[in-house]
Parts: C-alpha cells; structure tokens; sequence
C-alpha cells in the first residue's frame, strides 16, 4: 500500500474525481484541518448537492414504493444524459406515488372489511335505519366473550332506567350488541358500557360516521371484490417495476456517484483556485491511477509515499487471498480486519474450520446432507437468485451464496471423509446396514501404541463392507486417544499464536510484545511438556527427573517466562494469571472431542431405537423407527447444528488469535471510490 496525495484546478475538480471513480483503485482520507480552505466554494456547490440528494431520496422512495429488485445483470440498461434525470425520474415517481397511494388505500379498505364486514352487516340489520335519526342515539358494540349481559343490563338501568332499548345477536366474528337512547343521553349510555369494560365500536378510516346500512353495504363489497382490485393493483406495480426498476437502479447508481463527488470535496482540503486530496493505493494499482490521471496533463500533479506501517493508524486493509481461501474472508468478516502490515490468518480459518468441524460431526449421513444443502444454494446462485436465510430475514446475494456454497463442500467432504473413519452413517445406521464394522485385530494394531487395547463386546458389528478406524462411540477403550488428538490442535496452536506476536513484535520493533510474546510462548510450553512429565499431574516428583530430556525443555520454558515476565512486568503486571488462562484455552480444545461425541451420542441413540422398533415390531416397526429417526435427526440438527459451526470458528478466532493480537488492533478495510453507474448515455456493465 503507497500514501497518494493528489493536487488539482478546482474547475476541472468534478472532472478528476469522476476519472478517480472508473479507476476505483483509491482509498481517500480526510484531510482535517490546515489553511486550505474556500467557504464561498462549498457554499456554490451546496445547492447542486441538495439537488442531487433531492433526487437520490426521491429515486430510492420509488424503488421501495415498486418493491423493485436490482437485476443480477445490469447489461443493456442505459443512463439518460444528467440533464434529463429529474425530469425521467419524475415521470416515473409520479405514476408509482398515485399507485401506491390507492394501493394503501384499497389496503386499508380490505383490512376494514375482513375485521368490521360481518359485525356491521349484523348491526345494519338490527338497527335499521334507526342511527339516521337525530332524536335517537344509536350506540353499537362488541361484546367479550365473558360479558355477562346481566350486568351489562344493571348498569344501562343505573344509567338511563328504562330510557333505552337493547339489543344483542351473533355475527361470523362474535356477538354484537347496539343501544338506542335520547341523542341528549348518549354519553351516558357510553358511560353505562364502560363501567362493564365494553365501548362503542367506531368503523375505521372513511368508515366512521356513516350509518351502519350503508358502511355495512360498501364494505361488503369490499370484502366480495377488494382482493381481486388490490390484486389488480399489484400486477400493475410489478408490471411498472418490471419496466422501470432497471433504469431506477441505473439512476440510484449515477445519483449516489455525483453525491460521491461532492462528498470528496468535503474531504478534501480546498483553496480559491485548488483542491487536494490525500489516500492509499496499492501498489499493484498505482498504474491504473496513473492511466486516470495522465489525460489531464499538468493539471493535475499527484505524490506517492511508502506508507509508515509503524505510525500510520489509518492504512486501510485489503486481505488478498485467491482460489480456496477467498471465500472464508466472509467468515473473517464476523471480526474487524486485522492491522495493515500484521498476520492475515484466513488460510488458518480456511484450512481447519472445514477440517475441525467434520471432525466433530463426523458422519457420512449428515456430510451427504449438508452437501444437498449447499448444491441447492448453489444452484440458487447460478441462477442469479437471491436468499432470505429464514427467521433471520437476512437476504443473501448469489455472489455470497457461492461463496457460502464453496465453505459449505468442503466441510461436507470432510464430514463425509471422518464420517468413513468414524464407521457411522445417521449414527450406527452404517453398522445396522452391515457397511461398517469393527475389526478388534485391526484396530489393535492401529491404536495399540498408544496403550489402549480392545476387546470386542457383546453387540459389536464384526462384519461389514468397511472397517471402522476411528471407533469415537467405544468410549471405554477410545475417548482417551480422541481427547489427546482434540487437545493437540490446542497445544500447536497457541503456542503458535504467541510465535506470532512474537514475530510481529520484531517486525515492527515492540519489544513489549517481543517479551510478552517471548514469556507467554515459553511458559505455555512448559505447561503442556509439565502435563506429559507428570502423567497429568499423577506425579509432580517427575518434575525433578533430570534424565527425562522432556524435564529440561519444561524448565527452559518456565525460565523463558520467567525472562519474559521481568522484562515487561510494568506493561503486564498480572502475565502469571494470563499464563493460567493460556493454559485454560489449551485445553478448551476438549471441546472438539466433547462436542463431537455428545452428537455422535445422540445420533447413536435415535438410530437404535429405529432399529430395535424393527427388530421387535418387523416391518410396521420398522416403518415407525424410521419416522421416528427422521424426526429426531431432524431435531437434533436444528438444535446442535450452530453450535457445531461455531465451535471450529471460535477456537481459531479467541484461543488462537488472541495471542497474535489480532483483536487488539484492527485498520479500516480498503474501500476504494468506484463509480457505480457508466457514462450517462452508455450501457450499465
């Protein structure tokens, strides 16, 4: 990344930024203060800018009046020349407002009908014409389901003694009820209804005050023919966003490119005859910057400066990762990027995520699941079509579909790939079928070193197409050895992270981090190589065991933290509780191992009651174990399958970047300014 500083003629101000914009290769930074300034300028270019905002607003309110989506492809799509923009926007805006004006309209009408259609065609017929009178006051209501008309009676009587008359039927929605009283008494007869929590039922919108008769005649009608009109309505607004929507988005697009060049202005520092600007480009790119500026000649002079990764808090971040690793940027983007010049650990994130998390389903069932999932998303994303992840309401886009679909195989691969090694399929259904088996010689000789022997047990499958070679549900002769394997991704990759502060404190010369990096890397090594001395802390007298060469690198390492400790012991006063909490991370690795056999657990557990249901019961048994099994499987998915995503992604983003000090500092990501529309008159690409 270069630091660019561009210095122009206002006049030709509009000119270069535009040009800046088809690059879209530079990444501005404000310009605060400094004795470069004209307030007579801004305020010339004010009234432009209100307009040009007048217009975006006005274009965006039409887009959202349309409901209209912004085509996967903008390919023949044409600008008008700027000229005629508010003009074309305002044909169109106009229409489209009217339009959706009925449409609430006619809305409000079928809502009114649906609630109030059947309680006032009941009340028209009781009444009459009765509410037309001016010396009678008709009061209609609804009733409750626990309204008791005795008291409903009392209270009128109390009220008004036997000046009124009541009246209660059923309609479709429930009972309905109308008072007729003097017009002089009508509040108190209102009154008399509220002391029995009941009031006068009022018809909403343009409905209130007319007679029930002729509310109750119009909104049957509505409820008869309102839909199809609102229907109607809608297929004319599709039909004007079918044919208007392109266009409105290539105007949203030039719109939002001249608010763009007046918001460069504000950030840029500006004089009576000159304006400058200051940002990044990356080196790569600095010839295409050099292609936009080269035809305006000596009119614009421009610097570039190797940036000081050191000092500048400001220098945007571009992560540069290609093929396999790109996609998971979008999982990296969970978190702030990290500081310019520092580790990138997305291929870190790319390589064990999918890894880790077939490690922990493990299951050739579910790894066939997952890939349907992710091939149906794909096919989505061929087909330019969008997603709306569900309950969630976020729409997803056939670009991040596909990379969603690229994370997504992979991690099907390698649950399908443990799921072979693991021996299950649906939990214990690949055994239950006779497509794995457990081998005791073979699995003896494969696990055997390790200490662990086993013994074939009464319901062992001992015959199948193929072997199980990681048996993780033998938890009486396998949990040790899936435990060691789960805790040794723990005890690479911390100590890993504090090598890389470590690293990064050399590269930038903190020798803080250095020692910090230095102490934290050496003791967590002597906790790790102190829980092999002593057999998990059975004997500590192991210690002392000098003849063990393991003993004598515990003890560097506990000297290096030592060393460490001393030397940055005012920055970090309390490093030994950190040293206790980095072990503690060792071993939240366990996880991997808890996490992944409760779910095997589980798995097992549905499976087997399918089959026993079989077994016992035959082929209705069968037909019902399977039902079973779906919904079950169906369930356990629902609840777990989040959990088991998340977990690979928090032990790589807490217990292994936390010692880098990735979260620690960040830089803002490289957004360069891009011109989102073409010329006006050309086509949108």
């Amino acid at each position: 990344m270069q630091q660019v500083v561009i210095a122009m003629r206002r006049r030709e101000s509009e000119a270069v930024i535009t040009a800046l914009q088809h690059a879209g290769v530079v990444h501005l930074k404000p310009i605060e203060g400094g004795p470069l300034r004209s307030d007579a300028s801004h305020e010339q270019t004010s009234e432009d800018l209100k307009e040009a905002e007048r217009l975006l607003a006005r274009v965006e309110s039409t887009i959202a009046e349309l409901g209209a989506v912004r085509p996967a492809e903008m390919a023949g799509v044409t600008v008008p020349p700027r000229g005629d923009w508010a003009a074309r926007i305002e044909s169109v805006a106009g229409p489209v407002a009217e339009l959706a004006r009925e449409r609430t309209e006619v809305q409000g009408d079928v809502d009114a009908a649906a609630a109030y259609a059947e309680p006032a065609a009941t009340l028209a017929r009781m009444v009459g014409s009765l509410d037309r009178s001016r010396r009678v006051a008709v009061i209609p209501f609804l009733l409750h389901a626990e309204t008791n008309l005795g008291e409903l009676q009392a209270s009128l009587n109390e009220a008004l003694g036997d000046r009124y008359e009541l009246a209660v039927e059923s309609s479709g929605t429930g009972r309905v009820g109308a008072v007729a009283t003097l017009a002089g008494e009508r509040d108190l007869a209102r009154t008399a209804l509220g002391r029995v929590r009941l009031a006068e039922m009022r018809l909403p919108g343009r409905f209130e005050g007319m007679p029930l008769e002729q509310a109750a005649a119009e909104l049957g009608q509505i409820r008869a023919a309102g839909r199809d009109h609102l229907q109607g309505l809608n297929t004319k607004r599709s039909a004007l966003a079918e044919s208007h929507g392109p266009e409105l988005f290539a105007l949203r697009d030039g719109l939002k490119d001249l608010v763009a060049v007046h918001d460069v202005r504000t950030l840029s520092a500006r004089g009576r005859y000159s304006l400058v600007m200051q940002g990044y480009v990356p080196v790569d790119r600095v010839p295409a910057l050099q292609a936009a500026l080269q035809p305006f000649g000596d009119g614009v002079v421009h610097e570039l400066h190797n940036v000081d990764a050191h000092h500048d808090q400001a220098i945007p971040v571009e992560l540069q990762n290609g093929g396999y690793v790109r996609p998971y940027q979008m999982v990296m983007g969970l978190m702030s990027p990290p500081k310019y010049g520092t580790f990138d650990p997305t291929w870190v994130m790319a390589y064990l995520m999918p890894f880790l998390f077939g490690l922990i389903i493990g299951d050739v069932g579910y790894g066939i699941l997952f890939l349907l999932a992710g091939l149906w998303l794909k096919g989505k994303a061929d087909r330019g079509q969008s997603w709306t992840v569900p309950l969630m309401g976020t729409k997803l886009l056939p670009g991040t579909l596909k990379d969603i679909w690229h994370i997504i195989k992979w991690m099907s691969v390698w649950t399908i790939l443990w799921g072979f090694l693991t021996g299950e399929f649906f939990g214990t259904w690949g055994e239950h079928l006779g497509l794995f088996y457990l081998d005791e010689q073979r699995l003896n000789n494969l696990w055997g070193w390790t200490g662990a022997e086993y013994h074939a047990h009464e319901g062992a499958h001992h015959h199948g197409l193929i072997p199980t070679l990681f048996p993780r549900l033998e938890t009486g002769y396998f949990s040790n050895i899936m435990l060691m394997i789960a805790l040794a991704f723990g005890m690479v990759q911390v100590p890993w992270g504090w090598f890389i502060r470590i690293k990064e404190g050399l590269k930038h010369g903190d020798q803080t981090h250095v020692w910090e990096g230095a102490a934290l890397f050496g003791g967590v090594i002597g906790l790790i190589l102190m829980a092999f001395v002593t057999k998990a802390a059975s004997d500590f007298g192991l210690m002392f065991n000098f003849a063990n060469p393991l003993v004598w690198l515990m003890w560097l390492g506990f000297l290096t933290f030592v060393v460490g400790y001393l030397r940055v012991i005012k920055h970090f006063p309390m490093l030994p509780v950190e040293l206790i909490s980095q072990g503690g991370a060792v071993l939240s690795y366990a996880r991997i191992f808890a996490v992944g056999l409760v779910s095997a657990i589980m798995a097992k557990l549905v499976a087997d009651l399918g089959w026993n249901m079989y077994e016992s019961m035959g082929p209705i048994g069968a037909v019902i174990g399977l039902i079973l099994a779906v919904i079950l499987t169906v369930l356990i998915l629902a609840l777990t399958l989040i959990g088991h995503i998340l977990q690979p992604i928090r032990l790589q983003m807490v217990e292994f970047l936390n010692p880098t000090g990735y979260n620690a500092e960040t830089s803002p990501v490289y957004n360069p300014l891009r011109r989102l529309s073409s010329t006006s008159g050309e086509p949108v690409k």
